[in-house]
């Protein structure tokens, strides 16, 4: 027997033709379980940047790229038609006031005269609600000063963090209206060297996912490059597209070298358990079912009629097929971890090297040609 990391043995001979089996040996090694998923790369914390007035930009301070600070001036809006409203608020609150001094004025000489006696209580009446009249439009013109200051001061647009501009909607000379809806005009990210993953996780793996857990990921822009993250967050609200239901899995990412840029694509691995030099097999072995009955192999070897127990009943569970001498056996095992390719083996008869079939083939007796090591 010949055994080339894959080999083939061709262990029986009967009824025209001959039964051969691919192999792979029962190996020691790492096994790393983990769930996989599709995400996009964006910064923890985006502030959108509105203006709360109308009108035309004059000047720009801040582009793509340009770092920010907190309170920094980064547009201007053109203060004209503001700096008006706020001149004319400005005399309509001086007309007020000289109103309200006047009905003041009027107010006690009426009271004076009313204590003599010397007009009537009509006249003191009006006097009263010409008083309390010119009090409250003088309020009211304080009020709209106060409002004509506030949008001018709305015309100069800062930053409300420090971060990086990583969006600039605006031009020199554009309007904006905020009539409807504040227009956006800058996306500030407010730390790059900070990242997050949202990653959509399918409702058959969210149940092993666990916060804290490390990740593995790449992205396209650097495939050779792996990157490293720890799950941050996993959100309970479901999102369902065409019936397949998945979860939001959120992975926090250092970005010092700020090689991630906001948008890419990134391929995560969530890892789950590692097991680390354990005895383990290849998932064909798992899968394989002795589909015939080459002579010598009992019946209790034939898939669908299992080991026997003392009992006479059929022993259940996951098993393997080996080649013992050249005949196959069936071992039953109990798999553990498993990383999609190999498997770990926590308990069943098997020894490092053992070969392990993968696969059955059939050659007919009259093929000529090199058929490898035969069993008579």
């Amino acid at each position: 027997m010949v055994v080339l990391g894959i080999a083939l043995f061709f262990v029986f001979r009967g009824g025209g033709n001959e039964v051969a089996y691919r192999t792979d040996p029962v190996t020691r090694g790492d096994v790393q379980q983990s769930v996989t998923a599709t995400g996009t790369v964006n910064p923890v914390t985006t502030v959108q940047v509105g203006t709360q007035v109308s009108g035309t930009i004059k000047e720009l301070y801040a582009d793509f790229n340009s770092r920010v600070k907190k309170g920094q001036i980064i547009a201007q809006i053109d203060p004209t038609f503001y700096e008006t409203q706020l001149a004319q608020a400005q005399a309509n609150t001086d007309r007020a006031d000289a109103a309200m001094r006047d009905a003041e004025r009027i107010l006690n000489q009426n009271k004076t005269l009313f204590a003599r006696n010397l007009v009537a209580k009509n006249d003191y009446d009006a006097a009263v609600t010409g008083y309390d009249s010119a009090k409250a439009q003088l309020a009211q013109a304080k009020a709209a000063l106060q409002t004509a200051a506030t949008n001018l001061s709305y015309t100069k647009i800062f930053s409300p963090v420090d971060g990086i501009v990583i969006s600039r909607n605006v031009d020199v000379g554009q309007t904006v209206a905020a009539s409807f809806q504040t227009p956006t005009l800058f996306t500030i990210a407010q730390d790059l060297t900070k990242m997050q993953i949202n990653t959509n996780v399918a409702e058959s793996d969210i149940g092993v996912v666990q916060v804290g857990q490390d990740v593995e990921f790449t992205v396209d822009a650097y495939p050779d490059s792996q990157f490293k993250g720890k799950v941050w967050q996993k959100r309970q609200a479901p999102i369902t597209v065409q019936n397949v239901v998945t979860y939001d899995v959120v992975i926090q990412v250092t970005n010092n070298d700020f090689r991630l840029m906001p948008g890419m694509t990134a391929n995560v691995s969530i890892i789950i358990e590692t097991k680390r030099n354990v005895l383990r097999i290849t998932n064909a072995s798992l899968r394989f079912r002795m589909t015939d009955r080459p002579a010598g192999v009992g019946a209790g070897a034939v898939p669908g009629a299992g080991s026997k127990t003392a009992g006479g009943g059929e022993k259940k569970g996951p098993s393997v097929w080996v080649l013992v001498q050249g005949t196959p056996k069936r071992v039953s095992i109990t798999p553990g971890v498993s990383d999609g390719n190999y498997t770990e083996i926590v308990s069943g008869d098997l020894q490092e090297g053992q070969q392990v079939i993968v696969e059955s083939l059939k050659k007919s007796k009259t093929q000529t040609g090199p058929t490898g090591p035969r069993m008579f």
